[in-house]
């Protein structure tokens, strides 16, 4: 099925100036090649919206807006732990049941679980708030540490700037890797993050000279996805034993280096995948692969699909207008 091209998201009294601001900037209008989605906020009717910093939004549609979008979004606000208006409720099931793709990211993913979306599923919301979602949904796994959790066409992810991870994780899984890059080098943001990702890490990324030893050799690391690449190797290129590499390594990303790599790699051989015609022997040789069967590999094992079938459903030249299509329904063949 074709990917999202029409997106809705509610904004609930005491709306999220951040959150506002983090979907109007991933789904508003982009410059030339990258997709158009035709994005629109909702409210419980048009109108004038309170903000959790008293400045009050303007809206200009309702929950109808919810019943036509390809993806519905519904944002967090200063009132969550009240219950939304069953109207509310009844929109997001809706849109659910139509075959909608339906998300949202710190306490917004209490207005899901309210309507029973959650029911039975994994869900994240902020670090703070997560035990008492659980308390009051014991029906939802909560992961408090992920980034977000991708359910299929429930997707949930942490607080604040983790609505940055979850749209552009969406547009990596629906648009491909090309245009999930594109925008994120627009809005200068890393372009992936795993939603395994801790929301935090418990010790701060220290700003000494190992540190910028360590982003030196990242930054080498990246432009030498061909090579081999032993944690050994960094390490030295680091000036440090690869026990302190790794130990560094994980303070610093979060994740170990083999998997740092690895999600290097994929990301990569995406992009190669959606933007070139190179022969998928070619494109496992530029990623670090020695031969197209260790790609096809770890690549079904990301997406689901192999390398083949992911560069026929994403390669194409996006279009200066709007895009168009629904979202794929759940259990479609399309690649998560």
């Amino acid at each position: 099925m074709p990917p999202f091209a029409s997106v809705a998201a509610y904004a609930p009294s005491g709306v999220g100036m951040l959150a506002v601001g983090v979907v109007a900037e991933v789904f508003g209008a982009r410059g030339e090649g990258l997709p158009r989605f035709d994005f629109a906020l909702c409210a419980d009717r048009p109108g004038q919206v309170a903000t959790d910093l008293g400045v009050p939004l303007a809206v200009a549609h309702g929950l109808e807006r919810l019943a036509a979008a390809d993806l519905v979004l519904a944002l967090p606000g200063a009132d969550f732990r009240t219950p939304p208006p069953p109207a509310v409720l009844d929109a997001l099931r809706a849109a659910y049941e139509r075959g909608a793709l339906v998300g949202a990211h710190c306490v917004g993913a209490f207005t899901l679980a309210a309507a029973g979306l959650l029911d039975g599923r994994r869900a994240t919301t902020h670090w703070r708030f997560a035990g008492l979602l659980a308390g009051r949904h014991p029906e939802v796994t909560v992961d408090p540490d992920a980034l977000y959790v991708d359910e299929g066409r429930i997707i949930t992810g942490a607080g604040a700037a983790a609505g940055f991870d979850l749209c552009l994780h969406l547009l990596r899984r629906e648009h491909g890797a090309a245009t999930a890059n594109a925008i994120a080098r627009d809005l200068v943001l890393p372009s992936h993050r795993d939603g395994g990702q801790a929301q935090y890490l418990a010790a701060p990324v220290p700003e000494d000279c190992r540190d910028e030893r360590l982003a030196e050799v990242l930054a080498w690391a990246r432009e030498h996805l061909h090579e081999p690449l032993p944690v050994a190797e960094l390490a030295r290129r680091a000036l440090m034993s690869r026990r302190s590499f790794a130990r560094r390594f994980s303070a610093a990303t979060g994740t170990t280096p083999h998997t740092w790599l690895l999600n290097l790699r994929l990301s990569r051989a995406e992009e190669l995948l959606e933007t070139t015609n190179m022969p998928v022997e070619e494109v496992a040789r530029q990623v670090g692969y020695g031969s197209a069967a260790v790609l096809r590999e770890q690549f079904v094992r990301r997406r689901g699909v192999p390398p083949r079938a992911y560069r026929r459903s994403f390669t194409r030249t996006p279009a200066a207008g709007a895009v168009s299509g629904s979202s794929a329904p759940e259990g479609s063949a399309r690649p998560r």
